[in-house]
């Protein structure tokens, strides 16, 4: 709608004739179609000042109206992906599962990184077969076929070659496994020696291992297998077996804190000049500084046996700057000082005493082989305590 004509001075008032002028057409006059009606139009002028109806002189200043650039949709943020290890140069090894690794780790599927899994037609029978019951065997059995049913389930319907091809481990959420699971689809007609049995099931998977050596000769194919028997066997036939060891605990003892730590035997020519040493509820207290204080550690214990010198067996209570408190043990090798009648029979056990009936230790761990006596110690110090001592 057009405006009306501006007013020539200040607060003067529009009659409906000049809105009637503005708005009424001119009859007769028809617009001219010219050639720059088909060209693209220049961007419009905007006149911020008129003129023609101001006093004096003036001049208009126009700005040319700059067309609006087009939104650009936000770009949605990319989630952060988890670099994976690259794979070598060859192909991927392939690893041949025993029964028994399934039963032993149910998340083992997993655990290979890059390389590949399979699975003999005999391994999904015997895990059918462990499923029912409430040992812990049972229970790994029935976790292993939810996981293969839902690497199944994450296979599309109409993907009849995914079984031959390999289903990616990394579909159900297992982001550090790279390589595929294969499963036996065909019947593998393997000639063992003639003292294998060829219907056990151990002879079967041997035999499964030596018809993908066949099959596939640029590439390792391993068999993995808890049964050492069942590692000899493969051995014995060429074939390369391995133990499964991911979740073995440490062997190698030297590389654990033991918590016990021997004194030299000058320790006291280097330490009794300096020491302060008081009782204190039947223990004796030693408070020494030299150069065996920066390897000492709280609750550690130390001890000095040496031919013609006293023995020490203490205990780190106090590391304050350049000096340690140590305190005497309590013999619990005695009778006299037995735990529910339980006695120490060796240094390392009365240290394990000492820390397990020490009510300001509140987490200890002890290491040893089966008949050390950790459970029968730890069993008879919480019984004194709580029986006993009422904590």
């Amino acid at each position: 709608m057009p405006l009306p004509k501006p007013p020539a001075k200040r607060a003067s008032l529009l009659s409906a004739a000049d809105f009637d002028s503005q708005v009424a057409p001119q009859p007769g006059k028809r617009p001219q179609k010219t050639r720059a009606a088909a060209e693209p139009a220049s961007p419009a002028v905007v006149e911020l000042y008129d003129a023609s109806h101001a006093p004096g002189a003036a001049i208009a200043k126009s700005v040319p109206l700059i067309p609006a650039k087009p939104l650009v949709p936000p770009r949605k943020p990319q989630p952060e992906t988890r670099a994976r290890k690259p794979r070598g140069n060859g192909p991927a090894t392939l690893f041949v599962l025993d029964t028994n690794v399934l039963m032993h780790d149910p998340t083992s599927l997993f655990r290979f990184e890059e390389h590949d899994i399979y699975l003999p037609m005999i391994t999904l029978e015997e895990l059918d077969g462990h499923k029912r019951g409430m040992t812990e065997v049972s229970r790994n059995a029935r976790q292993v076929s939810r996981e293969l049913d839902a690497l199944a389930a994450s296979m599309p319907t109409r993907d009849s070659s995914g079984m031959s091809e390999g289903l990616p481990l990394a579909r159900t959420g297992h982001r550090e496994a790279g390589g595929k699971l294969f499963f036996q689809t065909n019947l593998i007609n393997v000639t063992l020696p003639a003292g294998l049995p060829q219907g056990k099931a151990d002879n079967q998977i041997l035999g499964v291992v030596q018809a993908l050596r066949e099959q596939q000769p640029g590439r390792d194919v391993v068999l993995v297998s808890k049964d050492i028997n069942m590692r000899i066997k493969a051995r014995a036939l060429g074939l390369p077996a391995e133990d499964y060891l991911n979740d073995m605990t440490l062997e190698d003892g030297d590389l654990l804190y033991t918590g016990v730590l021997p004194l030299p035997a000058d320790f006291w020519d280097k330490h009794g000049k300096t020491m302060e040493s008081w009782q204190q509820g039947g223990l004796t207290y030693y408070r020494i500084s030299g150069p065996m204080v920066p390897v000492l550690l709280i609750n550690q214990f130390v001890y000095l046996e040496a031919p013609g010198a006293a023995s020490l067996y203490a205990k780190v209570i106090e590391i304050t700057g350049k000096t340690a408190v140590l305190r005497t043990l309590k013999e619990y090798t005695h009778q006299k000082n037995a735990v529910w009648g339980v006695t120490a029979r060796n240094r390392e056990q009365n240290f394990a005493l000492n820390l397990l009936m020490d009510p300001d230790c509140d987490f200890i761990t002890l290491t040893g082989t089966a008949g050390t006596g950790k459970t029968l110690m730890t069993l008879a110090a919480g019984l004194s305590q709580v029986m006993d001592d009422r904590r």
